[in-house]
């Protein structure tokens, strides 16, 4: 009795048929994946401070954030092209303004300071952050470079751990969810920083460590079923991992909604983007990866069985 779940998503007997869906699996992926690439060159990401350089101040307001005495309090004091915004509550506000060559951080954070102070006394800069032009474009490529270099890793890893087409199509299927995560952060607007990258390298773990259970189970198949046609030894591999698929991401899921409804501006934009790549991650695992798996092996890993129409 102690030893059967609590909760099963699906049941023990399910034998759902995914590879008959495979096609438009892949047309949907590839469509989404084009038309986020698109995005990304136009209108692009929002770079954050890490990436595109300038100062971020952090404030505390008296009364609720009057944005058209802070405005004009900074126009005044020389500071223009500020964004101004609030998080968590009306009081918090957010500043965030581009630095000129030459200028000092510490003069341009006591001119936002007194302008803040002018316009509603009794307010606090509670933090300020700065990024040099120079140091902000080392970050990206450091940023890019570890994205393409965690790509190169689960290659290799996925290789020498099952075989080329294992890992081919892991990786294709990793790119493709990578482009769409881009595409999401082009349309919700979230800008695109260390904190971000962070996020999407989560991401691709979380996909990884889900495409590498399927796998597993597929090479136990393989070994049991030698004449099972492999796109049926799919599907029935997938059926046999779906309640620890669903169960895990289902975990990661709700332990990470909490973050992305009260974690606040610093914390929001992380949680809703590694949502989105739960989401985008568990889905591809068998809309995407298994598909592209049959078609890359059908004939190398299954040669001499019969194919089903």
């Amino acid at each position: 009795m102690f030893g059967r779940p609590l909760l099963r998503f699906v049941r023990k007997d399910t034998h759902i048929n995914f590879m008959r869906g495979r096609f438009a699996g892949l047309i949907t992926s590839a469509v989404l994946s084009l038309a986020s690439l698109g995005l990304f060159f136009y209108p692009g990401l929002t770079l954050g401070l890490d990436f595109r350089g300038g100062i971020v101040v952090e404030a505390k307001t008296p009364d609720n954030a009057d944005f058209a005495r802070l405005r004009h309090a900074l126009a005044s004091s020389g500071v223009e092209h500020a964004s101004i915004q609030t998080f968590g509550s009306d009081k918090d506000v957010l500043i965030r303004l581009d630095t000129a060559v030459g200028q000092k951080t510490e003069a341009v954070v006591d001119t936002v300071r007194h302008a803040i102070n002018e316009a509603q006394p009794g307010a606090t800069v509670i933090r300020a952050d700065a990024v040099g032009a120079s140091v902000s474009a080392e970050l990206f490529r450091n940023g890019i470079l570890a994205l393409v270099l965690s790509l190169g890793m689960i290659l290799i890893y996925i290789w020498v751990r099952f075989e080329w087409e294992f890992a081919l199509s892991a990786v294709i299927t990793l790119v493709l969810d990578l482009t769409k995560t881009v595409g999401f952060l082009v349309v919700t607007g979230f800008e695109f920083d260390l904190v971000m990258v962070a996020a999407i390298l989560t991401i691709l773990g979380y996909s990884t460590n889900d495409k590498v259970v399927v796998y597993d189970r597929v090479r136990e198949n393989l070994r049991k079923y030698r004449t099972m046609p492999l796109r049926e030894l799919l599907d029935l591999s997938i059926n046999e991992t779906l309640n620890r698929t669903l169960g895990t991401s289902s975990t990661v899921f709700l332990a990470t909604l909490p973050l992305a409804l009260f974690g606040g501006a610093t914390l929001s934009g992380f949680a809703w983007t590694m949502l989105f790549g739960i989401v985008v991650g568990t889905s591809s695992s068998i809309f995407i990866a298994a598909p592209l798996l049959l078609f890359m092996g059908e004939k190398r890993l299954r040669r001499g069985a019969s194919t089903p129409s």
